[in-house]
């Protein structure tokens, strides 16, 4: 079996789109601080069955609902570090099992979301934490320990907003030594707090354990700027939002959502984020030439 760095490095994959997106479209209420994390506790089928449809619409990847799972968010929310560890180590079993339900060639991506997701105040979208680079690798360690021990496939190091917390991810990985890719969240060729991407993709690239580096939960439009960052130091991950903009007067989306008409030129691994859900993964899929394959097709729709 290909391993998902070797496959990043050689073709295009096609990765999943938003979990939080698919379960809320499954009827789920995720305004909670611990947002698609709860059902990891509540309701673990419904994250397995949300990681099955958008296999059903071709991804080959499926990242798991860890991304807001950390020991001090598990905490302002009342619940213990023992909690906390086991929702990692089940969201990689659940992943993995729709992966090897689905058949064929399927690999799961351990969510590793930023610091600021677990104060859930939308910090990561800032970056402006104040926290040392010892701080952050301090906070980081034991959920990385938990998820590389999990299984996965890789370790999906994501929405990460400044060079600190870039820093300090790539320091830990490395003494993990287990392969992960590290994904801004950018505004053109720019972090979160401003600093340039193309700084933070060389400080990431230092380290041996990272195998590629992009970007997710930007705008579609940002994808030559990222794969010019990148530089061609690693395959490239881009998972954008729906291109969708949030209209804060009337509370509402507007705009259509797609994922057409990105320039995909240098990106290996390609999907989706906020309100990217199986329709336009599927698209996607169809759009790389991985349609088809694996129990994917052009004409696959969610459950």
């Amino acid at each position: 079996m290909t391993t998902l760095p070797a496959a990043l490095a050689d073709r295009v994959v096609v990765l999943d789109g938003g979990l939080a997106t698919r379960l809320e479209a499954r009827g789920h209420d995720l305004s909670d601080s611990l947002w698609s994390a709860r059902l990891l506790l509540e309701d673990p089928d419904e994250v397995r069955a949300a990681h099955a449809d958008f296999f059903v619409a071709g991804a080959e990847v499926a990242t798991t609902a860890s991304y807001q799972v950390s020991e001090s968010g598990f905490a302002a929310a009342g619940l213990d570090a023992g909690d906390s560890m086991r929702a990692l180590r089940r969201s990689v079993r659940l992943a993995r099992e729709a992966a090897e339900a689905a058949g064929g060639q399927r690999w799961v991506a351990a969510s590793v979301g930023p610091y600021g997701a677990s104060l859930a105040d939308g910090s990561e979208y800032r970056g402006d934490y104040g926290l040392s680079v010892r701080q952050l690798r301090a906070w980081h360690r034991p959920r990385l320990a938990v998820l590389a021990e999990a299984g996965a496939d890789v370790l999906a190091c994501e929405t990460i907003p400044c060079l600190a917390e870039v820093e300090a991810l790539a320091l830990e990985l490395d003494a993990l030594g287990v392969p992960a890719w590290l994904s801004l969240t950018t505004v053109g060729a720019h972090t979160r707090l401003g600093e340039p991407a193309a700084e933070a993709y060389a400080l990431a690239a230092g380290s041996d354990a990272v195998v590629a580096l992009g970007a997710n939960c930007c705008d579609p439009a940002d994808a030559a700027a990222v794969v010019a960052a990148v530089g061609g130091r690693r395959p490239v991950v881009f998972y954008p939002n729906s291109g969708e903009v949030w209209d804060a007067a009337a509370r509402d989306w507007r705009g259509p959502a797609s994922l057409h008409g990105i320039d995909w030129s240098g990106v290996s691994g390609r999907g989706g984020c906020c309100r990217v859900g199986p329709e336009l993964i599927a698209a996607v899929a169809a759009d790389a030439g991985r349609a088809g394959t694996n129990g994917g097709s052009p004409d696959a729709r969610p459950r």
